[in-house]
């Protein structure tokens, strides 16, 4: 054993003290990074030298400790489990946002919603019943039919408004994806290469993790880490990124919601390859955006406001054409609709004038108002379209009503994750200032080592040899 090995033994105790300081400065440091996962030195003793022969001295002690590395203290699994809770969470909110939007734009039920326009429009075909000589009252029927046939269009321009943000957005989070599939490509490369090499790339794997979590979100991507260090994202089974390498998503499909049809997403290298999200706000968003058939709801609230439109028009006129006027000519049309695009955007009002309406039975005599009666009943009609309109609201606020609680749960499932994450990966103040203390008081008794085996050495190598001189 070599007199000088106490030295060496000291000075990497002195090294590995000092390396557990320098990281628990890290730690504190990024003790408010986002994505930040705390650090630990890993440490392994170093064994004596095998001694054999003649000379051996027998047992020996180590010659100190060896740094082996910087750990990250991350789980793979709670890490895994917060992506998959942020693309439910991703998926739910956006719908909620979604359906609780269009259900403030309906105002059901409150005097400025649809079902009580058609309620006022009942009740001035009811009072003009009442007071077939009124002109005031035919005025205000006329006027009533007008404000009805705008709020529909309103309506339906709301919905079709509301629809070209949810595809506008949907755009946006491809753009997103592709975005951060780029990085974690790019970063996926330098942990490679830094681990191959044996330096520490914790940092750089932070900020992979934290792109990860954003992919989740936004596509409900998959992920996983390969044995090279690298991570693997996936979407609908096929790799966003793979390696070094990453594939983009483009969106396809009409831009419009008049034109019915489905919008996907497919990959830019292969347009023709849709691919099945179904999780993460760009699912919610192409689910907000599907085709009425297939349960798009702000489809299915347009298509209802053009069946409203139809069956308002429809039901009327049926009516109204049964009557005749003033002077005894028979009704014609109240309500026009066009035969070009959304019935919603093409309903008018045919009749400009009080004289125009027929308000009478044939035969009844000319301030006969039996037509006029029967048109206000129309409202009461199983079929008519205060029910198609009762029908749809309701099944918007059971529907809606589903969705924000879904978004509750998720949501509160993802916090969950978050912080069984933190809990793991998160800097503690307390924990690291007595790791501080503990590198401390090691590097302190390391360098006592030290200052003793020099004393030990000053004797042996300036004393010896000098007893009685």
């Amino acid at each position: 054993m070599s007199t000088f090995s106490g030295l060496t033994t000291a000075a990497s105790g002195l090294a590995a003290a000092r390396r557990g300081m320098d990281v628990v400065g890290q730690n504190i440091a990024n003790q408010t990074t986002e994505g930040y996962t705390r650090q630990r030195v890993t440490t392994s003793s170093i064994a004596a030298l095998a001694q054999t022969g003649r000379f051996s001295t027998g047992a020996a002690p180590g010659h100190g400790v060896s740094i082996t590395g910087v750990a990250r203290l991350g789980d793979a699994l709670l890490d895994a489990r917060v992506r998959d809770t942020l693309a439910s969470s991703g998926f739910w909110s956006t719908r909620a946002v979604a359906a609780t939007t269009m259900e403030a734009a309906l105002a059901e039920p409150t005097t400025d919603g649809l079902a009580a326009r058609l309620s006022q429009f009942w009740s001035g075909w009811q009072d003009l019943a009442n007071t077939p000589d009124s002109g005031a009252a035919a005025s205000v029927v006329l006027e009533t039919a007008a404000e009805l046939a705008s709020q529909i269009s309103g309506g339906y321009k709301a919905v079709a408004s509301q629809w070209s943000d949810a595809r506008t957005a949907a755009e946006r989070t491809v753009s997103q994806v592709n975005a951060a599939a780029d990085q974690i490509a790019d970063l996926n490369r330098e942990i490679r290469d830094a681990l191959a090499s044996g330096r520490s790339a914790n940092e750089l794997i932070d900020q992979r993790s934290v792109l990860a979590q954003n992919v989740a979100r936004l596509s409900g991507a998959k992920a996983n880490i390969e044995s090279d260090g690298t991570l693997t994202v996936r979407i609908d089974g096929n790799a966003l990124v793979a390696g070094d390498d990453s594939r983009h998503l483009a969106l396809s499909g009409p831009t419009s919601i008049d034109v019915g049809a489905r919008v996907t997403v497919t990959w830019a290298t292969a347009p023709d390859m849709p691919i099945s999200i179904v999780g993460g706000e760009l699912g919610g968003n192409l689910s907000v955006l599907a085709p009425a058939d297939e349960g798009g709801m702000l489809a299915q609230l347009a298509a209802s406001y053009n069946e409203v439109a139809t069956a308002l028009a429809d039901r009327v006129n049926e009516q109204h054409r049964l009557g005749v006027t003033a002077a005894g000519q028979p009704g014609g049309d109240f309500f026009a609709v066009s035969g070009t695009g959304p019935a919603a955007l093409g309903l008018s009002v045919v009749v400009t004038s009080g004289s125009d309406l027929a308000l009478a039975n044939p035969g009844a005599g000319a301030w006969d108002s039996g037509n006029a009666d029967a048109i206000s009943q129309i409202g009461l009609l199983g079929t008519g379209p205060d029910a198609i309109w009762a029908s749809q609201v309701s099944t918007l606020s059971v529907s809606t009503a589903a969705d924000i609680q879904r978004a509750r749960v998720s949501e509160t499932t993802a916090i969950t994750a978050a912080a069984a994450q933190q809990s793991v990966a998160a800097v503690d103040g307390d924990e690291e200032t007595i790791s501080l203390l503990t590198y401390q008081t090691a590097y302190q008794a390391a360098a006592r080592v030290m200052t003793a085996v020099d004393e030990a050495l000053d004797v042996l190598i300036n004393r010896t040899g000098v007893v009685g001189r």
